[in-house]
């Protein structure tokens, strides 16, 4: 499995959803964090309707990324996951981007719970947004039950 079983499809079929996530778990059984993070991100970005079966039996994958971001250990991701959805969430453009945004905040609070260790930007003049703000914007711009997802996800660890 390569890279390119994400290529030549439309971002908003079921298909590239679940080929996102297959190539993502994929890529973490070969000892790639980062890129199975970014594969794993790709599906969360995907344009599906919260009416689409696949979300049913492949919930947006909030779970899939704390459990990595709290199962890789090592520091070896190519980059601060902390940073990076930080940046994302401040600077995405293009369509849909408010709810891209909500999504990049919601993972990098993920990242903060799992990795307290990996510091923010200190540069990005916007603040850090509250786990109340981050539901908000959810709830504003995602699936109706987006929210409520991301709290069950981010409530299972202390």
């Amino acid at each position: 499995m390569n890279h390119t079983c994400l290529t030549g499809q439309a971002k908003h079929t079921p298909a590239f959803y679940y080929n996102a996530l297959k190539y993502g778990h994929f890529l973490w059984q070969q000892g790639h964090a980062g890129r199975a993070v970014l594969a794993i991100t790709r599906a969360l970005y995907a344009d599906i309707s919260e009416e689409d079966p696949i979300l049913s039996e492949w919930p947006l994958p909030y779970a899939a990324l704390l459990w990595i971001f709290e199962n890789h250990r090592s520091d070896d991701f190519p980059g601060n996951p902390r940073v990076s959805f930080q940046h994302q969430a401040t600077r995405l453009r293009g369509p849909r981007k408010e709810l891209r945004r909500a999504r990049a905040w919601a993972t990098w609070a993920l990242v903060c719970q799992a990795r307290p260790d990996l510091k923010g930007d200190p540069h990005d003049p916007l603040p850090e947004p509250t786990h109340q703000d981050i539901r908000k914007l959810l709830e504003k711009f995602g699936h109706s039950n987006e929210a409520s997802l991301w709290r069950q996800v981010i409530r299972l660890r202390p």
